[in-house]
């Protein structure tokens, strides 16, 4: 497969404040062909995360869900002028419904990250078990994947082509469930939530069996498998786009260097050998970044902070810290990482550092 050397057709970020005259202010315009799902962040305040995506639409019940919270849907009150509106050049984050924060309320700092799929709102797949429906790009290797749960063994259809290395999967009709995640950096009779911290075994997550190229293996966890509508964001690695793996930290403020091969974009990165710590969020869209580094943590709804310094490089990153959450001496880490620009791409440029 030829290796991506635009990564921003695929995965960017959009960064914005809005000024509108009213507490439900402008929309926001995101540039990206076939944009599949935006996650967008109040910086400024508190406020739940706000993820959007084709298949559920950008708008009415269940369109929002938080990467913070069990719940269901936030958004049951979002109409087509307050959510999302997904098109094939561009996309549209509309007026801030009720004032609420999530997406654009005047005189707020957002941030959104968004991927792409193949624009549409998802074909039938019936490579599995269970039928799913799929929008997917096989060139960058993501796919959104929706199924009605059955509460018992089955296959899910992901589209890729290729094994995914990371399913990140909800129950969201119903709401009381976590956000779990299967990455190839743990056993696949291992998950880890996102709104909680602590990793933990359970066979019946993925029945202990690692996705091949067609499809990923769910059991009778509800984190997996509820027998509501169910989500799956699953992410394949692709040369000089994205990594997923782990690292272990050196305890040391000259820290942990992670190869990626590629200058990253976007870094998720989560502790997974103690429970008490967070998912931390790099981007290189948000002021200060290889400076004072202001993080967001995909748990919680916290307004971003800095005290988690990291070097985003020409080929990888790099810790300057020795908190716990990032670069403990022996801790173990896994991580998530988009590229902005190929450490060299196939037209012989080479990336460099900030």
């Amino acid at each position: 497969m030829a290796q991506i050397n635009k990564p921003s057709e695929y995965f960017d970020t959009k960064i914005y404040t809005q000024t509108g005259s009213t507490n439900n202010g402008d929309t926001q315009t995101i540039t990206m062909d076939n944009v599949g799902m935006v996650w967008i962040k109040n910086r400024s305040f508190g406020n739940y995360h706000a993820l959007f995506d084709i298949i559920r639409g950008g708008n009415g019940a269940n369109c929002l869900l938080s990467t913070n919270t069990t719940g269901s849907g936030q958004g049951s009150d979002i109409d087509s002028a307050e959510g999302l509106t997904f098109g094939s050049s561009t996309t549209t984050i509309g007026t801030d419904g009720g004032g609420y924060g999530y997406n654009n309320r005047t005189g707020d700092n957002y941030v959104a990250w968004h991927w792409r799929t193949d624009g549409t709102t998802g074909s039938s797949n019936t490579d599995g078990s269970i039928t799913s429906t799929v929008s997917a790009n096989t060139t960058s290797g993501f796919s959104i994947v929706t199924w009605s749960g059955t509460s018992s063994n089955g296959t899910i259809g992901h589209g890729l082509g290729v094994a995914p290395k990371v399913i990140i999967c909800f129950g969201y009709s119903s709401g009381g469930n976590s956000w779990t995640v299967g990455h190839n950096s743990l056993s696949w009779n291992n998950g880890i939530y996102i709104e909680a911290t602590a990793t933990f075994a359970n066979t019946t997550l993925w029945q202990n069996t690692a996705p091949t190229n067609n499809v990923f293996s769910v059991g009778s966890f509800s984190g997996t498998n509820s027998s509501q509508s169910m989500i799956a964001y699953c992410f394949a690695e692709k040369k000089g786009f994205s990594k997923f793996g782990s690292y272990t930290g050196n305890g040391n403020a000259d820290g942990t260097f992670v190869y990626t091969g590629f200058k990253p974009a976007f870094v998720l990165h989560k502790r997974t050998d103690i429970a008490g710590h967070s998912w931390i969020i790099h981007d290189n869209k948000r002021p200060d970044y290889n400076s004072t580094n202001l993080i967001l943590h995909a748990n919680l709804s916290d307004a971003e902070q800095g005290g988690y310094d990291m070097d985003l490089l020409s080929n990888g990153f790099k810790h300057r810290v020795t908190a716990g959450s990032t670069n403990a001496s022996g801790g173990t880490y896994i991580y998530m990482a988009f590229a902005e620009q190929p450490l060299v791409g196939t037209n012989g440029v080479p990336a460099t550092a900030r």
